[in-house]
């Protein structure tokens, strides 16, 4: 049994993830904004309150964690907002940018002394962050985020392979959550294969882009 701390754990993917980990037997902290009655009917610890985009709130997970040690932590948390050249909202960039890209990396720096050693972080990025595999533009803050934060995992992986701690980007798939419209594969489906990644994961692997089916993906 591992213990798993999850950010965007309310709905959707994160939600999932939950539930599939409980179900066989891992110990799991939620975190999130606020918590659903799907989140509430599982058996685990729900932080609430924590938007990862802001420093007090990311703060206070620390002292709520105090020094509650974690094998896992899945930086699952992100928004998506639409958007198109011509009529960009550069406010509303710079926030994808402190949710998807700053989230992540303000989280794993705050709980940094919470993972054990040889622990592992993942953090949901998406394969519309890749450089080499964009082919039809479109959604500049979203996919600008996406590509920081896999620059940010990078770091991270250097940063914390003198602890054996091991990080993954992971690509989930087109998922029908509320953040595409209900578009795509099933969250359960995607969440299973999130798991199967970071069950997977190790130093020798880390640092790498993986689709949640397995393979990697271009930066």
């Amino acid at each position: 049994m591992a213990t798993y701390l999850v950010t965007g754990a309310n709905k959707g993917i994160g939600l999932q993830v939950c539930s599939q980990l409980v179900a066989r037997g891992d110990e799991v902290i939620a975190v999130c904004r606020s918590s659903s009655a799907e989140l509430r009917d599982l058996e685990l610890r729900i932080i609430e309150d924590i938007d990862v985009s802001e420093a007090k709130a990311v703060a206070r997970l620390k002292s709520v964690l105090g020094d509650k040690k974690i094998e896992v932590l899945l930086n699952n948390a992100g928004i998506l907002h639409g958007d198109s050249f011509g009529s960009l909202d550069y406010e509303d960039m710079v926030l994808q940018f402190r949710v998807n890209s700053l989230g992540p990396l303000r989280v794993t720096e705050a709980l940094v002394d919470n993972i054990v050693d040889g622990g592992k972080v993942g953090v949901v990025s998406s394969r519309v962050g890749s450089i080499g595999d964009n082919g039809s533009g479109g959604y500049y803050g979203y996919r600008a985020s996406k590509s920081a934060v896999n620059q940010i995992g990078m770091n991270l992986t250097h940063e914390l392979r003198p602890r054996g701690i091991a990080v993954a980007l992971l690509h989930p798939g087109m998922v029908a959550t509320t953040m595409t419209g209900g578009q795509g594969i099933n969250p359960a489906e995607a969440a299973r294969g999130l798991i199967d990644r970071i069950d997977e994961l190790t130093l020798e692997t880390s640092g790498h882009f993986w689709h949640a089916e397995g393979y990697e993906l271009p930066w």
